[in-house]
This record gives C-alpha cells, structure tokens and sequence, in this order.
C-alpha cells in the first residue's frame, strides 16, 4: 500500500504547500533553508498554477460534479 502522489496532485495546491512549510518552520526554524527547498520543489511538481490547476482538472472531468 503506498501513497498516491498523481492522486494527491489534484488535490494540493500551491497554497497548500505554503501553510505546510511555515508550519514545518514553526517547529524546525533551524532547517528553514531546506524547507523551502523542499517546497519550491513541491510546487514545482504541482506546476506553476497549483490551484488553478486543480480547478482545470475539474471542468473536464465530469467526475467533477
């Protein structure tokens, strides 16, 4: 059983990235360098527009609705 990443992509945007990295600064400020390394590469993944494609994702499904 692993964890479905393609499936996750659709679902996480850009903003939610963010929210995660500044937790994980909260806790581990020391470490915030590769946090935000590890984020850009995050949002990198997701592409440029992480919520808007998300939503694109949506309008031509019609599992969507």
């Amino acid at each position: 059983m692993g964890i479905d990443f393609e499936g996750m992509k659709d679902k996480v945007s850009g903003e939610h990235v963010d929210k995660a990295a500044d937790f994980a600064k909260s806790r581990f400020g020391e470490h915030s360098d590769k946090i935000d390394s590890a984020a850009d590469k995050a949002k990198d993944y997701l592409g440029e527009s992480g919520g808007e494609q998300q939503n694109e994702g949506q309008q031509d499904s019609p599992q969507g609705q």
